[in-house]
């Protein structure tokens, strides 16, 4: 999963001074001790679905899997501009990507 490699990687984006967080469909509680038990530097954040909709994540409600948002990350600048979405289908390489990308902003 791709929370796993921004853990693997969290140095990394931290000298880039980038902040990482994650964010799901689930209650604060189930947050909390999945990224305890994941051991994530950093928070997962509980939305809601009007939010996912807003972000472009949740998945139509007669989808299966609709109580689980859609794999997306976005990189924002410091200014608060999406500079880029990213619909993650690779989780292993996801990182790496970010990564690539906050070197291109020069950050």
């Amino acid at each position: 999963m791709e929370g796993q490699g921004l853990r693997d990687r969290f140095d990394d984006f931290e000298a880039r001074n980038a902040v990482v967080f994650g964010a799901s469909f689930d209650s604060p509680e189930e947050n909390r001790a999945f990224a305890e038990d994941q051991e994530y530097p950093f928070p997962l954040l509980s939305a809601d679905r009007e939010t996912g909709e807003a972000w472009s994540v949740a998945r139509p409600a007669d989808d299966r899997f609709a109580n689980f948002p859609r794999r997306y990350s976005y990189l924002i600048d410091p200014a608060g501009v999406i500079r880029r979405a990213y619909d993650v289908t690779d989780v292993a390489g996801h990182a790496d990507t970010v990564l690539a990308d906050l070197d291109l902003l020069g950050r």
